[in-house]
């Protein structure tokens, strides 16, 4: 039996990896290795939990205020102790975090083939996102098999001079993730989270460590002035754990009756409030991806996006962390009733749901044929 080692160690990875890993194990001749870095304990935790699914390795590295250096030395250290007691026929890799680069990485260094989920996605800026899009690059040179989401994803690659027939059009597994939820609408999730349902929600995201500082500074003026303009809409922003973030927030936010705060939710529960949302603001790759489900609009808190076929279909917006240009658009959105806000998710420009199959059936004929 073949082995493929999965490296994931953030939220956005499980729900994009959970799908293929899925997949895998409907497979006989094949046996998903699941391998948790860590890089967001509780949060992945939660998200494991919600697909079933259970690690075979936890390498825990995160710890106050590392460097990257620091994780990423932590990481490959870790890693190759796993690849040294045990044989793997693939590793198998997601998006553009540290756990995904140094995941391609180690497979690399040990001749083991790496295949990459969400392969190609750009900006062509190192710093935005940073350290994502030179990671997602670097892990270009030296995958074996380009897990392409979108056309323009596999163009970006055959301009990089990536071999055409190791590049796979496959679509964006994040579809597979709601789709697998089906139709289950539970909103007592969200009661149960002290979110009200008696506004229309704008949900708000920002961690991006090119926001910190003076831009998350800039985007949290935005937040406040929108929230007083608008008190019949509840702002609800999940405070994502990194202390550059948290305290931030909650020292600006606390006293604002409107804008709620929140731990940060469990997927179910993210996927339920966005599906009642009317406007989202955020700097998130995988909520851009998620949002056309929705067919709800999308202000993005970045100056460029690796994501600009949703921009491309009219679902989102760049407006970076400048105040005045959140504060034009955001209520462009927010003047207009729910209903005349929603967007067509029939242009859904991320996929159908069924990327995960793909990935595996492709991933299994290359399998055999090293035989």
């Amino acid at each position: 039996m073949k082995k493929i080692l999965f490296i994931f160690g953030t939220r956005p990875e499980i729900i994009k990896i959970a799908p293929v890993v899925l997949a895998c194990k409907k497979e006989q001749d094949i046996r998903p290795i699941l391998c948790n870095t860590g890089q967001q304990r509780e949060l992945s935790q939660q998200t494991l939990k919600f697909f079933g699914l259970n690690v075979h390795h936890n390498l825990d590295v995160m710890s106050p205020n590392q460097t990257l250096a620091g994780v990423q030395t932590k990481i490959l250290t870790k890693l190759q102790d796993i690849i040294s007691t045990d044989k793997f026929d693939y590793v198998l890799v997601q998006g553009d975090t540290m756990s995904a680069f140094c995941g391609a990485l180690i497979g690399f260094y040990n001749k083991i083939p790496v295949g990459h989920i969400e392969a190609g996605l750009r900006s062509y800026d190192l710093n935005h996102p940073f350290p994502e899009e030179a990671l997602r690059q670097c892990i270009s040179r030296i995958a074996s098999l380009h897990f392409a989401p979108t056309i323009n994803s596999k163009n970006a690659l055959l301009k990089e001079n990536v071999l055409e027939d190791k590049i796979f059009v496959t679509g964006n597994t994040v579809v597979d993730a709601l789709k697998i939820l089906g139709n289950k609408k539970d909103y007592t999730l969200l009661e149960k989270e002290g979110i009200p349902l008696d506004k229309e929600i704008v949900l708000i995201t920002a961690h991006r460590r090119e926001n910190h500082g003076e831009r998350l500074d800039s985007i949290m003026e935005a937040i406040k002035d929108l929230a007083q303009k608008y008190p019949t809409n509840n702002f609800v922003i999940p405070v994502h754990p990194n202390p550059n973030v948290k305290n931030k927030i909650y020292k600006a936010f606390t006293d604002i009756g409107n804008i709620i705060l929140k731990d940060p939710l469990g997927y179910l529960t993210l996927v339920q409030l966005m599906s009642k949302t009317k406007l989202i603001l955020t700097d998130s790759g995988g909520i851009q991806e998620e949002a056309p489900s929705f067919g709800c609009p999308t202000l993005v808190l970045r100056d460029t996006t690796e994501r600009m076929e949703g921009v491309e279909a009219g679902f989102a917006k760049l407006v970076g962390a400048n105040k005045e240009k959140i504060l034009k658009e955001a209520c462009k959105i927010l003047d207009k009733s729910f209903t005349e806000t929603r967007l067509n998710t029939l242009q859904n420009p991320y996929g159908d749901g069924e990327t995960s199959k793909r990935i595996i059936k492709i991933i299994s004929k290359d399998v055999k044929d090293d035989k």
